[in-house]
């Protein structure tokens, strides 16, 4: 396909971009990294860092664009700019506009040759596109790509005219819901505010650019720790060679080489790396690497690389349970569910200091581990893992068209391209093929096939998924009780998912409408999501000692449109919890069980010799129902808890209000606290004051803190607890308590 030279002709005269042509669009939440993004220095750095040739041209910056109809032609006329790699929907992009599969997405741009440059082969290179892309430059058609999330790379020497500027046009197809693996994108809405999609990604949303090359190259590097056999495999395609030219490796310690190897291009060989120093959280350390390609003693191609020497592999310890072993030795794998969602940028972070942020972040918080869900980050994130020490569990983005043979190719595809284009980095330690069950097919097959594919890491065949006896990992998803399944003798157990508590930061969020996880509890305080954090993390390392469980991966490193169960607010402003005490629970270093002393009882077990006692109403009572001195003696009474089904007392109504008196001693209390169990909606209050209103439900008893209005009304002698439950839009339960830490 050639454009048409009167478009050619149109857009070779308009002007070049500049930084004044460019503002971020209204959005209702920007990013603490937005303020420093500007077209003339938007993603500036080296955009494949294992893998480092000196020359290059950063095609990031403002382009022209226009929507058109799928069918319609090449437009004659742009709409506006767009900054690239932001993507259309963004606030970053400047546009934020839906963009729908009915449409096409025309970007352009023109550039012009460095002097250096000149006679060599000039590859254009795409970060990643979602989702089908077609490059044109010059009015011809340079190649093709379907896959929204592997980079991809057109030879457009033959198209460059021999001076002035040269222009670039991409044509892009987004019909996300379609046979497209397309991860959490529910598109059709700028803020899809739903737990299970978010806004989409759609066109160019990682760097575009430019790389000259000799008329033989270096393709690509194969790179592949052996610790058992004390070398670095390594392999080097070519491109535009002809099998008589050799390569040089040599492998660095800093500036020390410690080895250099000649070898024929194509065939692995091995670099042997004596004593090697391991790659670990504990300690990443990486090796520096040089590939040259000669033809005899010419030197034609040479680039730079890294690598790790680092083993993940199953194994039993002591206790004969099956773990997952680092470098010969179990390592625990605590870590986030890290989505890759900015509020301005969404799929594309808006700098590469956000990039290293959150995984900075990940590592102030204790965790040696982070699941990468159902997205492929740019090439730079799993660099900065590599770098920090990070192991990845990289999950491969979900498809609703896999009931078809061509959604099925194209997973395919697209899980071939994600494996061979991360399979050098040493943090990917495990892939993931299928989460709960989405689009899920074939199984069996394809956990054999990237097993195959790369026998060096484990597979993950379905975290939280139907499962089948393959793979490496057995991932059961428990958010309220993180419980490992029974182990089998031959696979690792693992909690693909847990947590999902939520706290909302006001200012911080880009709706009213917030929740965690689907149901969970929303709580009021960091102080009670950092309490609930470490409870959790107690089940998490009672079931590591009495199960084997060798990972588990709480929910959510940041918040997410509506979502709010992130350690860290979506605009990345304030973390939530308190970094060091959730730092000292991932490491194992909880603090001792806190002891109470009991104010006023729960009354849910049902085997209690003296039930608790509650005077109750089903209809709506006066304003003055919660303070102390109203007459209750009209109400029913009965024990707690209350519920729908097997409990003490029934209540099916959609509300549902409370009273009891409890009796303080002289004894000064030390910080008091709620505990209760609820299904959905709570109001508690003390002396007529607002203690606490919670949302979501708990599965089990959960601490809450008391706000200090209400505190403060406790006094020795008689208190009135009060509490108003209704069931929101699902079930419900309510048991109310009031506790002291001794």
């Amino acid at each position: 396909m050639r454009l048409p030279i009167a478009l050619i002709a149109l857009t070779l005269l308009a002007g070049a971009a500049t930084a004044g042509d460019w503002a971020p669009a209204p959005a209702p939440l920007m990013s603490r990294f937005a303020k420093d993004v500007s077209p003339d220095r938007v993603h500036p750095e080296y955009p494949r860092p294992q893998m480092v040739r000196t020359d290059w041209l950063n095609l990031n910056g403002l382009w022209d664009y226009a929507v058109t109809r799928k069918e319609a032609p090449p437009p004659q006329a742009w709409q506006g700019k767009i900054l690239v790699p932001f993507p259309i929907e963004s606030a970053l992009s400047g546009v934020r506009k839906v963009f729908y599969g009915h449409e096409r997405l025309w970007y352009r741009r023109t550039f012009d040759i460095p002097k250096g440059f000149r006679g060599k082969r000039l590859l254009l290179h795409f970060g990643a596109v979602d989702w089908e892309a077609a490059a044109f430059v010059n009015g011809k058609e340079v190649g093709t790509h379907r896959g929204g999330y592997d980079a991809f790379t057109f030879d457009i020497t033959e198209a460059i005219q021999p001076d002035g500027p040269q222009e670039l046009v991409v044509s892009v197809l987004d019909a996300t819901g379609g046979i497209q693996p397309k991860g959490k994108q529910n598109c059709g809405s700028l803020n899809a505010l739903g737990t299970l999609g978010y806004t989409c990604s759609s066109g160019i949303w990682q760097t575009v650019w430019l790389e000259p090359v000799p008329e033989a190259s270096i393709e690509k590097l194969r790179i592949t720790p052996d610790l058992d056999a004390g070398v670095l495999r390594l392999s080097v395609t070519g491109r535009g060679t002809t099998g008589e030219e050799t390569v040089e490796a040599t492998a660095l310690d800093g500036r020390k080489r410690v080895v250099r190897v000649d070898a024929r291009i194509g065939a692995e060989f091995v670099l042997p790396i004596k004593n090697p120093k391991l790659w670990s959280p504990d300690s990443p350390f990486l090796y520096g690497l040089t590939v040259t390609l000669k033809k005899g003693r010419r030197e034609l191609d040479s680039v730079t690389s890294y690598f790790g020497m680092r083993k993940i592999a199953l194994g039993k310890n002591e206790q004969g349970f099956v773990r997952m072993m680092l470098n010969g030795k179990p390592v625990f794998q605590i870590g986030p569910l890290d989505q890759g969602y900015w509020p301005d940028g969404l799929y594309t972070a808006p700098t590469d200091e956000a990039l290293r942020y959150d995984l900075e972040l990940t590592r102030k918080l204790g965790m040696n581990a982070t699941r990468k869900h159902v997205k492929i980050e740019p090439d730079r994130w799993y660099y900065w893992c590599d770098k920090l020490g990070l192991l990845v569990w990289q999950d491969m983005p979900s498809s609703g068209g896999t009931q078809s043979p061509e959604g099925q190719r194209q997973f395919e595809a697209e899980l071939n391209a994600m494996v061979g284009g991360l399979r050098n980095h040493p943090s990917v330690v495990t892939w993931v093929i299928f989460n709960e069950g989405w689009g899920q097919y074939d199984t069996e097959r394809l956990t054999g096939w990237v097993k195959q594919q790369d026998p060096t890491r484990l597979v993950n065949s379905a975290s939280g998924g139907k499962f089948y006896p393959v793979g490496d990992v057995i991932d059961d998803h428990g958010y309220w009780i993180p419980t490992a399944l029974k182990q089998d003798g031959r696979r690792a157990v693992a909690v693909g998912e847990f947590g999902g508590r939520a706290l909302v930061i006001p200012g911080h969020v880009i709706t009213e409408k917030v929740f965690g996880h689907p149901g969970g509890t929303c709580l009021a305080s960091p102080w009670e999501l950092t309490r609930h954090y470490i409870k959790l993390l107690r089940h998490v390392h009672e079931e590591r000692e009495k199960k084997g469980l060798s990972a588990a991966i709480y929910t959510q490193l940041s918040d997410i449109e509506a979502e709010c169960n992130g350690f860290v607010t979506y605009d990345r402003a304030v973390v939530k919890m308190d970094i060091s005490e959730v730092a000292a629970a991932n490491r194992g270093q909880l603090p001792p069980p806190t002891e109470f002393r009991v104010l006023s009882p729960l009354g849910q077990q049902k085997d209690a010799k003296e039930p608790v006692l509650w005077r109750y109403t089903l209809e709506k009572p006066p304003d003055e129902w919660l303070k102390p001195e109203f007459d209750d003696s009209a109400w029913q009474q009965a024990p707690a808890g209350f519920g729908k089904g097997g409990w003490r007392t029934q209540w099916t109504t959609p509300d549902l209000w409370m009273r009891r008196e409890f009796t303080l001693g002289p004894e000064k209390l030390n910080a008091p606290e709620l505990i209760v169990h609820h299904d959905k909606c709570v109001e508690i209050y003390l002396n007529g004051v607002l203690a606490s209103r919670i949302n979501g439900y708990s599965i089990e008893p959960q601490e809450f803190e008391i706000r200090p209005e209400a505190k403060a009304s406790l006094r020795p002698g008689r208190n009135v607890l009060a509490v108003h439950a209704s069931k929101g839009d699902g079930g419900q339960y309510i048991d109310v308590g009031l506790v002291d830490p001794r």
